[in-house]
């Protein structure tokens, strides 16, 4: 007996705050401006996408001191721009991220909870840590947490969270006109919380939500990432784009599921993935090698080799060969706020690599940082994409794609256009949205049928 298909998840992530945004491009538009947000969701509910994300920066990331050139100067409050979309969309989901390390429950749950109800339950929640006391600099308590505190204190923040959403039932607003009785309860929403973190108490003034609680989706690879994911989110963001690297990751956040009493279906893995689509795959081939070249010119080598060099690496010919200095192994980083820095534990052999690689293929500095870079998950023809995805999923290195378009707003369109109509075709994505909520799109059940379920068994 033939195993069923899966059915396809996809969700649009605005690439405003990517590196591989391509902002110099003739067909690039505003990264700030409502318009552009408005195209994008538009585009992804055309397409019937379960949702779109909004990644988060809190502060600008710097290179020598220097904001830097690839970052979006200008980060929009997430949720100022997802109550926005709110009120240009009808179905299509709207996850934000939220920082637990520089924010207060109470302050997070009433905007989430505010946000699913103007939405009519379409509101997620990206659950991240902060790792670097720069962006901490920004904040009264900067940066002072080692990561087994961020995480724990990630863990007793959704906790909490979780506990305000859940202080209404739902049933506690009569608004019997003819009575005058408003509320069947009057210590509606009232909460206790002590912990390590946090002590709060009082009532919450948001009551319960189209969802019960927004969507849950967290984004840690660590083991202490993945073990918050299969005990507490709905949904995990994935970096892996290979088939094997993509269904080892899928086998282990499944497998951890059990001992929090929850089943396979109840957390989703979303890995997040760039495309590039040519009317044959040779062409887009092509196209892929233009975007990449667009996306790391002379200037932009440089500075990504300067993650590894720790170096003011200005002086240097971005056409040439790599320098023959060693890197700088001292804990000052030259550059501020960037996750690509912890990808690089040992620059001194970083360096040897990229060094005999450079040489043996005849690369220069823009050549090797294009190679090593960041590749497009997804180049080919619209047939060619469709059937790589579908091929993932139903091969359970993936439940879907978090899709990120190098142009802006209107990257994703040609996408929704040319390859969603075929999984549509092939029975794997829908052709219309099954209900009102994001949980709906997600296959998720409501959180109090969840604990009832848990109760009877």
């Amino acid at each position: 007996m033939s195993k069923p298909l899966k059915q396809i998840h996809l969700a649009a992530h605005f690439p405003g705050v990517n590196n591989t945004t391509v902002w110099s491009d003739p067909a690039a538009g505003s990264h700030i401006e409502f318009s552009s947000f408005a195209h994008f969701a538009r585009t992804a509910e055309r397409a019937k996408f379960d949702f779109l994300f909004l990644a988060e920066g809190l502060r600008l990331r710097e290179q020598g001191g220097k904001i830097y050139d690839l970052d979006v100067v200008g980060r929009p409050d997430t949720f100022t721009v997802l109550a926005a979309l709110a009120a240009v969309t009808e179905h299509l989901g709207l996850t934000g991220t939220i920082n637990s390390t520089f924010n207060e429950p109470y302050e997070v749950a009433r905007q989430f909870a505010s946000l699913d109800h103007l939405s009519g339950g379409r509101a997620a929640w990206n659950v991240v840590t902060s790792w670097d006391a720069f962006t901490g600099e920004n904040f009264r308590r900067g940066g002072f947490l080692p990561q087994d505190e961020r995480y724990s204190r990630a863990k007793e923040f959704l906790a909490t969270t979780q506990e305000l959403f859940d202080s209404w039932h739902g049933d506690e607003i009569v608004a019997d006109q003819a009575t005058g009785t408003f509320l069947s309860d009057a210590k509606a929403g009232a909460f206790v919380h002590q912990g390590q973190h946090f002590d709060i108490q009082g009532q919450f003034n948001v009551p319960r939500s189209p969802q019960g609680r927004p969507v849950i989706f967290q984004a840690g690879d660590s083991d202490e990432g993945r073990e918050f994911a299969a005990s507490s989110a709905d949904a995990i963001f994935s970096r892996y784009s290979t088939l094997d690297q993509g269904q080892a990751f899928y086998t282990d956040v499944k497998s951890r599921l059990a001992k929090y009493g929850r089943r396979s279906d109840q957390l989703l893995i979303l890995p997040a993935a760039t495309f590039v689509l040519g009317d044959t795959d040779a062409e887009a081939e092509d196209l892929a090698k233009e975007v990449r070249r667009q996306q790391v010119s002379g200037a932009t080598a440089l500075k990504h080799l300067e993650f590894v060099w720790n170096r003011d690496l200005s002086s240097y010919d971005p056409d040439g060969p790599l320098p023959e200095i060693d890197p700088d192994v001292s804990d000052n980083h030259i550059s501020k706020g960037r996750a690509q820095v912890r990808m690089y534990r040992d620059p001194l052999a970083t360096a040897r690599e990229w060094r005999e690689r450079a040489e043996a293929n005849g690369w220069s500095i823009r050549d090797l940082v294009i190679e090593t870079g960041n590749r497009q998950a997804f180049i080919g023809s619209p047939s060619t994409v469709a059937k790589t995805i579908n091929d993932f999923v139903q091969a359970d290195a993936s439940d879907g794609f978090i899709l990120v378009p190098h142009i802006t707003p209107t990257g994703l369109d040609p996408f929704a256009d040319k390859v969603v109509p075929l999984l549509q075709e092939q029975g794997v994505f829908r052709t219309e949205y099954e209900g009102p909520t994001l949980r709906h799109h997600l296959g998720l059940a409501h959180p109090d049928d969840v604990r009832e379920e848990r109760a009877a068994s």
